[in-house]
């Protein structure tokens, strides 16, 4: 692939991590820039920018891969919570899911002061145009 992610490039060996699991369709490893000991990243093993974007075999294994480390972790490094986060904003166009052992409950506070409209009228034309019927 010509314009393979960084995170294609270590699913070929091509760069070296601290890997912790791989299987058929994951793999997972320890973070370079972890929020806390343990912060791993779980990754599909096919290119696709965002986890909503991934053929449904990669989207189940990767969730599948998702439960069974965050439970490993939990079990081994006894954290309050293991989190989970989606972002990709400063991240290779390569699908994947953060898994950060929290230790200190601040460390992945989602409310951390930014203020959105919570007044019903605003929330009512929100959920109005969010609604969704299958």
């Amino acid at each position: 692939m010509e314009n393979s992610s960084v995170f294609t490039k270590i699913i070929n060996g091509e760069i070296p991590v601290h890997k912790i699991y791989e299987d058929d369709k994951t793999i997972a490893f320890l973070d370079a820039n972890p929020l806390a000991d343990g912060h791993t990243l779980v990754v599909p093993k096919v290119q696709i920018g965002q986890v909503w974007q991934l053929p449904d075999e990669y989207y189940t294994a990767l969730w599948k891969t998702v439960r069974k480390i965050a439970g490993h972790m939990q079990e081994v490094l006894k954290p309050l919570r293991v989190g989970a986060a989606i972002e990709g904003l400063n991240t290779p166009d390569h699908a994947h899911v953060h898994l950060i052992p929290i230790y200190d409950e601040n460390v992945l506070r989602m409310h951390h002061g930014y203020h959105v409209n919570t007044d019903p009228e605003n929330m009512k034309k929100l959920a109005k145009k969010l609604f969704f019927k299958d």
